[in-house]
């Protein structure tokens, strides 16, 4: 069964993207941010992270930057998801490394797609 690291610092966030999730028979790790989703990386077999953007102290950009930095993670897939939407949100995302950018609220059934894509 692979894994999916889900990383918000809102609960009632984290809770949804989790149900869909496990209802696609997934895995789920979370974590409140990026310094929780750091440690829940290196102490899980991690196949995939969905991530917020704005969190408190590690970012979703920054998170991702980090996790890119380690050959080991180079090519574990990384999701942001936020409710930022400009084009230039999207880009510093994806210079970040994430592999996909999506907007919030996005669809059940389109996180569930491009979970399925990347793995």
């Amino acid at each position: 069964m692979k894994t999916i690291l889900i990383i918000d610092d809102s609960q009632t966030v984290r809770n949804y993207h989790k149900s869909i999730v496990k209802a696609g028979g997934f895995r789920v790790v979370t974590a409140v941010d990026g310094a929780d989703g750091l440690e829940k990386l290196y102490l899980n077999s991690v196949d995939m992270v969905l991530t917020d953007i704005n969190m408190q102290g590690i970012d979703g950009y920054e998170f991702t930057r980090r996790v890119r930095s380690d050959r080991s993670f180079e090519r574990l897939p990384i999701v942001m998801i936020s409710t930022e939407g400009e084009e230039s949100d999207k880009l510093k995302g994806f210079e970040a490394g994430a592999n996909l950018y999506m907007v919030k609220p996005a669809e059940p059934e389109f996180i569930l797609e491009q979970i399925r894509m990347f793995l």
